[in-house]
């Protein structure tokens, strides 16, 4: 085993992650694996993001459609999108967007919310190929979400479902970051902060439409944190450490 490259490889990462994903890739590395495995040696990378300008900084901006709000009662992801922040500001032509397979009935709130229907899922990709392609797609890049406990439940549970191993990467929630400059005003939903800042909001509760919306406030909000001396995302959690 000690001659297999992939011993070597988390060899080097040993005490960095879990030794519990040793096993299921020694000896059968695919393609799929080695796109993986070369996403967790660009993680190590990430804590260097602390320090870069927020109007410099390469945020992937995402948000998840699911099932309901409980994935260890078996709720499921049905949709991932996303899209790049590039020096703070937003590229339209880089985005990521994906249904994930699911055989089960759709509640029909959930129909009704996200437009997405049960035959489109049955010819979707596996959740295993989504989030693979998808972590390509974000490489080392923090993510960015609103309310981002919900999507980083999910993704966790579908990470160590599927790959198991827990997800680490960064991930800011822009419900934390953006009150800070809205200190006075109680602020919860996106909707609410696209009234705020006079953002018409489209394609509400599509996982990739949401993701472009949130990505606008971004760009909004990273000027007024600079005004209020928050520059950096290190500025930004010392501001929320205070807060609390």
């Amino acid at each position: 085993m000690k001659n297999n490259p992939l011993y070597h490889f988390f060899n080097q990462f040993r005490g960095k992650i879990s030794s519990s994903i040793y096993i299921p890739f020694l000896g059968k590395a695919d393609r799929n694996h080695l796109a993986l495995l070369r996403n967790l040696e660009k993680e190590m990378e990430v804590d260097k993001c602390l320090d870069v300008p927020l109007n410099k900084l390469n945020v992937v901006i995402f948000d998840f459609e699911t099932t309901g709000f409980y994935p260890e009662k078996g709720d499921s992801i049905l949709s991932i999108g996303a899209i790049k922040i590039i020096n703070g500001q937003m590229d339209t032509n880089k985005t990521f967007y994906s249904l994930v397979y699911n055989e089960r009935r759709l509640p029909d709130e959930i129909k009704q919310l996200t437009g997405i229907d049960e035959s489109e899922l049955l010819s979707a990709p596996p959740i295993a190929d989504v989030l693979i392609q998808f972590y390509q797609f974000v490489q080392n890049a923090p993510l960015v979400a609103h309310h981002a406990n919900h999507e980083k439940k999910f993704l966790q549970h579908a990470n160590w479902k599927t790959f198991k191993k827990m997800y680490s990467h960064r991930i800011i929630d822009t419900s934390l970051v953006f009150n800070i400059a809205n200190p006075d005003k109680s602020i919860v939903s996106l909707d609410d902060y696209c009234a705020i800042c006079d953002i018409q909001v489209q394609n509400r509760h599509h996982a990739l439409g949401d993701a472009i919306t949130l990505a606008k406030l971004w760009q909004i909000y990273i000027q007024k944190l600079k005004l209020i001396g928050c520059t950096t995302l290190k500025d930004v959690y010392e501001q929320l450490a205070m807060n609390n």
